[in-house]
């Protein structure tokens, strides 16, 4: 049975990737510049919201052969989709364009405010760092860039007997030490504006409740603290959506009650909330929706 699928998939792959090419050879034109370039540098949950809809066992199985052949077999993805309305109704060309960031290799499958810091601060220059784009690298290309955490982000440790900003350990002290200086690294490209997620958390069976509370008060810091009006980061209240006030992400949000990715209907509503907060920080500077992306009313 397994043969059997593996060969299904394999087939399907082919059949696809030459119809992507041949429509790509039928196109006589393509546009090669865009009123606004939006990256948005993400994994599995960046994904699960990118796509906005639930993936079928069969693309699962499809996604461990290749990441492009299941993208091509899921629905078209909705945050895209409703930026693509946008410019449709308002005559304006936004792109947005999405990337695992960091891959698994070289760097390796790591995304929390260490690995960014390491990257774009420490490492920071005109050349990638273990073949991931630097922020000089970055801003030539996109005018938006968009990151967020993996929901391990959430497991916070007790804080050490000092603060570290090159330790990768999660704590508190060392958290607020690589935001700010982000914060100061993003504030290098005044003409770039960031959105950042604040911090994806997990089911309540995956996080003890120390490291919940934890979580819960690094949210309010950057929330309340760390979070500047008027410069040019703007954030998206992924942690509001997810818990509703609680310290958890609700179960009926999480994919199961044992697995902390978003599942299918919450992704749907989400990603649609997504893209507003996308649409007004590069129209309105965020001034016309909650952080959450609702209108303000």
């Amino acid at each position: 049975m397994k043969i059997k699928l593996i060969y299904f998939v394999l087939g399907a792959f082919f059949v696809i990737l030459n119809s992507c090419n041949n429509s790509k050879e039928a196109t006589p034109t393509t546009k090669t510049s865009s009123d606004m370039n939006i990256a948005f540098l993400h994994h599995s949950t960046g994904s699960a919201i990118w796509n906005g809809t639930k993936r079928t066992f069969l693309i699962k199985v499809v996604n461990r052969i290749s990441d492009r052949l299941a993208e091509m077999m899921t629905k078209s993805p909705r945050v895209p989709a409703y930026i693509e309305a946008h410019n449709l109704e308002n005559q304006t060309d936004y792109r947005i364009t999405e990337m695992a960031f960091p891959k698994i290799s070289p760097y390796g499958w790591n995304n929390y405010p260490y690995d960014y810091y390491n990257i774009w601060v420490k490492n920071a220059g005109g050349e990638p760092y273990l073949e991931e784009p630097t922020l000089e690298m970055l801003t030539k290309d996109y005018q938006v860039i968009i990151f967020k955490h993996c929901y391990p982000s959430s497991n916070i440790q007790p804080d050490q007997d000092s603060a570290d900003i090159n330790s990768d350990v999660k704590t508190m002290a060392n958290y607020k030490l690589q935001y700010k200086a982000l914060k100061k690294k993003m504030h290098e490209f005044p003409n770039t504006k960031f959105i950042l997620f604040t911090g994806a958390v997990q089911v309540q069976y995956y996080l003890p409740d120390e490291e919940a509370k934890r979580a819960k008060t690094f949210y309010n810091w950057v929330i309340n603290e760390w979070n500047e009006e008027g410069d040019n980061i703007y954030l998206w209240d992924l942690y509001a959506l997810q818990t509703e006030g609680g310290l958890y992400f609700k179960d009926d949000y999480a994919l199961t009650p044992y697995n902390s990715h978003p599942g299918g209907d919450f992704s749907k509503k989400v990603s649609r909330l997504f893209a507003n907060r996308i649409i007004d920080v590069v129209e309105n500077n965020g001034t016309k929706t909650k952080l959450t992306g609702e209108a303000l009313q």
